[in-house]
């Protein structure tokens, strides 16, 4: 490969990981032509993008990046593949429900690292901490939630006491 189709291609994928706010590496190696069309599709589905790439380009890319990626170069072996979102928690799902569905066709782990929610994690055991991750507005949601509940509670509590007023006013009445 010609020096200037690789600066093209880092270039390439700059942008591309500047486009996206999380991704992963992951090993799908070793899958026939059906499953891999079946995780492209999965992955076309969940609006995720996934991009086989060479460890050495990518590293350059994340390197020309304003982060440092530092953390992740150790997981940059073997066959990777990036898996780009813009929702935390999606492509650890997808990779969950693949790698079970696959389970006898595939023998290793497939997660190597992530990048999601400006936070590093590396190795295939924090898959599940992954799946479990909120999304900063999810957390947002999650306060107000928590901030309205006293307050509703009080409302609630003040209509129904109008309303068991009301009824024993109208009984007292009617007798």
């Amino acid at each position: 490969m010609k020096k200037e189709d690789k600066s093209a291609i880092i270039k390439q994928l700059e942008t591309t990981l500047g486009e996206y706010a999380h991704f992963y590496l992951a090993d799908f190696g070793g899958l026939n032509a059906a499953k891999s069309t079946d995780l492209r599709r999965i992955c076309f589905k969940q609006d995720i993008k996934l991009v086989v790439v060479k460890n050495t380009l990518l590293q350059k890319a994340l390197e020309n990046s304003s982060v440092d990626f530092s953390e992740l170069y150790g997981s940059l072996t073997g066959e990777t593949s990036l898996l780009l979102s813009n929702i935390g928690n999606t492509p650890a799902k997808v990779i969950q429900d693949f790698s079970k569905a696959s389970k006898s066709k595939i023998k290793k782990d497939i997660l190597k690292a992530a990048y999601v929610e400006e936070s590093f994690y590396v190795g295939a055991d924090q898959l599940e901490s992954l799946i479990h991750v909120k999304s900063k507005n999810e957390l947002i949601a999650d306060v107000i939630a928590l901030l309205q509940s006293p307050a509703k509670n009080v409302i609630s509590a003040l209509q129904s006491g109008g309303s068991t007023l009301h009824g024993v006013l109208k009984t007292l009445s009617e007798r």
